[in-house]
């Protein structure tokens, strides 16, 4: 399984910049629409493309490993 870490993406943002920042305000500066970005936080499996997966990335500057994580079967809990 992959598993998304946006919040922590998002968290360390605000952190960071000393701003708050939104699911439609991720979702207006990145292109990638909020409901999309409301199923990375909250869905288990959800399935994104390789172009939002680029975008978060390039947005919150960042490694793919800070986006996300793959998970073994055994540690899904």
């Amino acid at each position: 399984m992959i598993r998304f870490h946006l919040r922590r993406c998002i968290d360390d943002y605000e952190f960071s910049t000393g701003k708050s920042l939104t699911l439609i305000q991720l979702a207006e500066v990145t292109g990638v629409h909020r409901a999309t970005l409301s199923k990375m936080l909250h869905e288990r499996g959800c399935n994104v493309t390789t172009d939002v997966i680029d975008k978060l990335c390039t947005f919150f500057n960042v490694d793919v490993s800070a986006l996300m994580e793959y998970l073994p079967a055994q540690q899904q809990s």
